[in-house]
């Protein structure tokens, strides 16, 4: 028997004196620990294969169970910690690369948590929002630098398309494949019931969300799968995606196992085989190829659609930003290094990007000091996780922000972070039949508007107490934030001041 130099993660931990011996548990944990033995009477657990979904422990009807960490003591070692010699197991033993689903676990600074709002008090008086109107409404798409009208006040000429939002929350990237089409499907109700957009990602439109389409958004990546003239001219916004915050700068995989005849279907493929994105587009080697790439989109939908450019938050990313506006680009996604995935080499998602706070302020920083911010609407992505979030955002130079992993947390995600296994417990990220039966679309589209409603009165209140009743007034008004416990030099990226002050 081989050795197995790698301790199991969690134990499970089972009630004997509520435990009824239903079966509920085996019935539930596609990991398969637990199991029947004594001829099918008696329930026993190894938690060998545990992720800490809490799926048993979440319907067990008599709550016999819980899941706790597993204690298993290393030599004190500061270099080598017990992860790093864990994963050096895990390799020795496979030869592959390390896999990992949703975004970094890392302590990196939550620049977010350093933030606080301005509020007012005496010389400039809040605002009630449940008395006064308050306006979140959003307009994403390039805006002209002047406005000529006739002489009754009508606009003159052809204003570029754009998207009217009623909420600065748009739900980000998740391709069918990577998530199930329940889980796809309850985004796009939800999106449309709130006025707002969902994200195909790169795995092309199934056909059960065509009464969705004007609420969608539909990718063009670097493995072109599902992209063709109707699944363009079906969508509100079209996305070129360069990078990911969660993997800049390589591709995209899905997993063949994965790859049913549906997803084969909209992806383009065939059923069973590997998706591979290549790292590059290999049709864009330099602005000037992006340019030419956004040029033909447009002429594609007669342009009608807005252009977005999405990209990974890295160290040069303010010049990339400029250099993307000047492409034609009419929406700019920048995707920090904590945002979600289905699946990342984990080095890369660990180690490689930098935070969205940064990235999102030097941009828009950039695009003001060149006079062209009006000309590209910027969108933020990587990890939203509260309200609050999403109004430092804003006033950091944010138009709206991309939001994926609370969605799929409002919808049961434990975020055990193995999206990349195909075995999710909750039905999102899985393609097996007996899994995505248990997400019921018609239930869960509620759960995500009832967070989204509940984000959009908390993202009035905040307003309310800076004295502002429109959101377009928040966007990049950088006095709204103070700093707490930052260095200078983070202060002036951020470019804003100290608490304090």
């Amino acid at each position: 028997m081989a050795v197995n130099y790698i301790p199991r993660r969690f134990d499970i931990v089972r009630d004997n004196e509520r435990c009824v011996q239903c079966g509920c548990c085996v019935r539930q944990c596609s990991n398969e620990c637990h199991y029947f033995a004594d001829g099918g009477t008696l329930v026993l657990a190894d938690a060998t294969a545990c992720v800490a979904c809490h799926r048993c422990v979440d319907l067990c009807p008599t709550a016999a169970l819980s899941i706790q960490k597993h204690v298993c003591d290393y030599r004190e070692n500061a270099n080598w910690a017990p992860q790093y010699q864990q994963e050096i197991c895990r390799q020795a033993q496979t030869g592959g690369v390390l896999l990992s689903g949703m975004g970094t676990p890392k302590p990196y600074p939550i620049y977010w948590d350093k933030m606080l709002l301005n509020a007012s008090q005496v010389t400039n008086p809040s605002i009630d929002p449940l008395r006064e109107p308050m306006e979140i409404r959003t307009i994403l798409g390039r805006k002209p630098r002047q406005l000529e009208v006739d002489e009754n006040g009508k606009p003159v000429g052809t204003m570029p398309p754009q998207i009217i939002l009623e909420t600065p929350i748009i739900f980000s990237a998740m391709s069918f494949g990577s998530i199930s089409l329940n889980a796809q499907k309850s985004l796009a109700m939800a999106a449309k019931n709130l006025g707002t957009l969902f994200n195909t990602g790169e795995g092309g439109l199934h056909p059960d969300l065509s009464d969705y389409t004007d609420y969608a958004v539909v990718q063009v990546a670097s493995g072109r799968f599902g992209v063709h003239k109707d699944y363009l001219e079906s969508a509100r916004m079209i996305e070129i995606k360069i990078g990911q915050g969660a993997k800049p700068g390589i591709g995209g995989h899905l997993p063949g196992e994965k790859v049913n005849v549906e997803v084969s279907n909209a992806r383009m493929i065939p059923e069973g085989s590997d998706a591979i994105s290549p790292a590059p587009h290999h049709d864009i080697y330099s602005i000037e190829d992006l340019r030419q790439l956004i040029w033909s989109l447009k002429q594609a939908t007669q342009g009608t659609k807005p252009v977005s450019v999405k990209i990974a938050a890295v160290h040069n990313v303010a010049a990339i930003v400029s250099g993307c506006a000047r492409a034609g680009a009419d929406i700019i996604a920048i995707d920090g290094f904590r945002g979600g995935t289905g699946a990342a080499p984990t080095r890369i998602r660990d180690n490689v990007g930098i935070p969205i706070e940064l990235a999102l302020a030097a941009a828009d920083q950039r695009l003001r000091d060149e006079g062209i911010r009006s000309e590209v609407s910027l969108l933020a992505a990587g990890s939203f996780r509260c309200s609050a979030d999403i109004v430092k955002a804003i006033a950091l130079g944010a138009d709206a922000c991309y939001c994926a992993s609370a969605p799929l947390i409002a919808m049961g995600c434990h975020m055990c972070q193995t999206c990349h296994t195909g075995k999710c417990n909750w039905g999102i990220a899985t393609q097996r039949p007996e899994l995505t039966k248990r997400l019921n679309p018609d239930i869960m589209h509620e759960r995500v508007e009832n967070l989204i409603h509940a984000w959009n009165h908390e993202i009035k209140e905040m307003m309310g107490g800076m004295g502002i009743n429109a959101i377009d007034s928040l966007r990049g008004n950088r006095l709204m934030l103070r700093g707490l416990g930052l260095s200078e030099k983070e202060l002036q990226i951020l470019g804003i001041k100290h608490a304090g002050e």
